[in-house]
């Protein structure tokens, strides 16, 4: 069959006909503030029964009944609390369902075989027309393929379910995004069973202690009756295999910048968007905004299935607010595979050899690939102009050397250069007064490459999970720093002469990047792929 199309804003015939659809025991997908919600009447076992045909749900996953108004409750739950007329008097027509007794008027197929009920009222004044037209309670669990991701606009639904069902209602696109927050109010004290559109900070405003059921954080298995949609079965997942990052967003961005390959997709915060070029990226929204990821996580989800990419890698937000929700789809999408980015060691990749070896492209690509590159030189001598303490030992140990706050490089240079004890003892002062400020600059960050030259003779070494050596032919190096910095051929061999040997960093340092590339953009390359192994290893085994 066709599943038709029904558009409200061209006249009451329309709600008529699409409650008609209800009345007669037909499935119709209806629209609501939270996602599209695949309908039917609630009392109609047989038109339940086509529900979870249609959806292709198992049929212990329970259905929530829609209702028009708070005076719905009393025909269908038994025992109804005060704390059920407060929550309604607060967030009905809302996205809030509560769980309470059954009445026996309402099958046992619609509640999955459960003596309890979830009810809600949609704040969406079109459907709560079409059921009180209906004259009947709707059970409507989200108008997807069972696992897919929830529909938020009526071509989503379509996408799903065109042949399927008896009709959809184009109610526009849904206002919050996500499902409702389910409360469970048989228990003491009245526990979340499902993470949603109405915050938790709201519902304990009101009801004071609310539990948090462990099914919101972790997978669920076992032979339990799930007591609400959401709780056991994967739910709102792609096509592709979806990893769910956790942590600070820098941290989670880093992380998943670092080990994506080629071929694969992410979900991320809109400032982290540039980090991933060349990637199928969709974006959640800013970090900060919660309300905006409600509203894209499923269309994100949804979009990767037009797409070839072969895994997903998400940014998830924290729990507060409506992130808790966002944060809930997403795991459940990734099957609860969750990298905790806070908890990961921090990646801190020592980063040395001769001048001219190709440092910088390296480093380059490095930060192509999320990581903080701290500049150990450029630190020393932004220290030399901002701290009169290191400005003074090094005068004492070397005289006159600046010229007011600038540092005379080449004086320096040749009084060090050629003299190994004169060397070390000015190593010896830099990382005295540089070490604390090169841990304070890596705070926060879960990649971070450390630029030196001196990695070992200054003691920066001992901060890192690993030290990269990158070597070059020595003729290569020479002809790089005169080009670089405009000296000449002598002086260029001098400051090479000052430096160790490649086999120094053979033995001193845990890898060697060899740069043989005739261009710095394929070095660059080179690196990418070096560096991506190494994070992943340092992840992996530390």
């Amino acid at each position: 069959m066709k599943t038709r199309v029904f558009h409200p804003e061209n006249g009451e015939n329309e709600i008529r006909e699409a409650a008609q659809i209800l009345r007669s025991g037909g499935l119709l997908g209806i629209p609501t503030e939270t996602v599209y919600g695949l309908g039917a009447s609630a009392l109609n076992e047989d038109a339940v029964l086509h529900i979870f045909q249609a959806k292709g749900r198992p049929q212990d996953n329970p259905l929530i009944i829609h209702v028009p108004d708070v005076t719905w409750l009393e025909r269908y739950c038994a025992q109804v609390p005060e704390t059920a007329y407060r929550l309604a008097e607060a967030f009905w027509p809302g996205p809030l369902t509560m769980i309470l007794p059954r009445k026996p008027i309402v099958p046992l197929r619609t509640t999955g075989g459960l003596d309890t009920v979830g009810v809600r009222c949609p704040d969406h004044p079109v459907t709560r027309a079409i059921i009180q037209e209906a004259g009947v309670p709707v059970a409507a669990p989200s108008g997807n393929t069972s696992g897919r991701p929830s529909p938020t606009s009526a071509a989503d639904m379509l996408e799903d379910m065109d042949g399927k069902i008896d009709g959809i209602v184009d109610g526009g696109p849904c206002r919050v995004g996500v499902e409702s927050t389910i409360i469970d109010l048989t228990v003491t004290p009245p526990r979340l069973l499902r993470p949603g559109g109405l915050p938790l900070e709201d519902l304990r405003r009101i009801l004071g202690e609310v539990a948090v059921d462990k099914a919101v954080t972790q997978k669920v298995t076992g032979s339990e009756p799930p007591r609400a949609p959401g709780m056991k079965y994967r739910h709102y997942a792609p096509h592709a295999p979806v990893t769910a990052v956790t942590g600070e967003a820098g941290r989670s961005a880093a992380y998943i910048r670092s080990v994506l390959q080629a071929g694969e997709g992410v979900i991320c915060f809109e400032e982290y968007r540039d980090l991933f070029s060349g990637f199928q990226v969709q974006s959640l929204g800013a970090s900060g905004d919660s309300a905006q990821q409600a509203h894209r996580v499923f269309d994100a989800l949804r979009r990767f299935d037009s797409t070839p990419v072969t895994a997903i890698y998400t940014q998830c937000p924290g729990d507060a607010g409506l992130g808790l929700a966002v944060g809930n789809r997403l795991k459940k999408a990734a099957g609860f595979h969750i990298v905790d980015a806070d908890r990961l060691p921090q990646a801190v990749i020592g980063i040395t050899g001769g001048t001219g070896s190709g440092k910088t492209s390296a480093l380059r690509a490095l930060e192509r690939l999320g990581g903080k590159v701290i500049d150990c030189d450029a630190v020393y001598h932004r220290e030399l102009r901002q701290n009169p303490a290191l400005r003074r030992a090094i005068t004492a140990a070397f005289g006159d050397v600046f010229a007011g706050d600038e540092l005379d490089r080449q004086k320096l240079g040749s009084l060090v250069f050629s003299d190994s004890a004169a060397l070390d003892r000015l190593n010896e002062i830099v990382y005295f007064h540089l070490l604390p400020v090169i841990r304070r600059e890596m705070q926060g960050s879960l990649i971070v490459g450390l630029d030196a030259i001196n990695l070992f003779e200054s003691g920066l070494a001992a901060l890192c999970r690993a030290t990269v050596g990158i070597t070059a032919p020595r003729e290569d190096r020479v002809l790089r720093i005169m080009a670089r910095d405009g000296i000449t051929e002598d002086y260029a061999r001098l400051r090479m002469a000052a430096q160790p040997a490649d086999e120094y960093y053979t033995a001193h340092c845990s890898h060697i990047l060899e740069n043989c590339q005739e261009s710095p953009a394929e070095f660059e390359a080179v690196a990418e792929k070096f560096f991506k192994n190494l994070i992943r290893e340092v992840f992996t085994y530390e």
